[in-house]
């Protein structure tokens, strides 16, 4: 799953409206839209604070 697959499934199991996400996360309600249409081009502070408030976590892996 892609990221703005995993924050609209997330964000719905927890019924909630994207103005509530963009609410708990500190970020706007145009941020949570753009996320969950899979803008190629977001903050990652706020992504990560977007996720945090969805009981989720960003990692990363190095492939080399």
């Amino acid at each position: 799953m892609d990221l703005a697959a995993v924050v609209t499934e997330r964000r719905r199991t927890l019924g909630l409206t994207q103005l509530d996400a963009a609410d708990m996360a500190g970020v706007s309600e145009r941020f949570v839209r753009d996320v969950e249409a899979g803008k190629r081009s977001v903050r990652l502070d706020k992504a990560e604070a977007l996720l945090a408030a969805l009981g989720l976590r960003l990692t990363a892996t190095v492939q080399r």
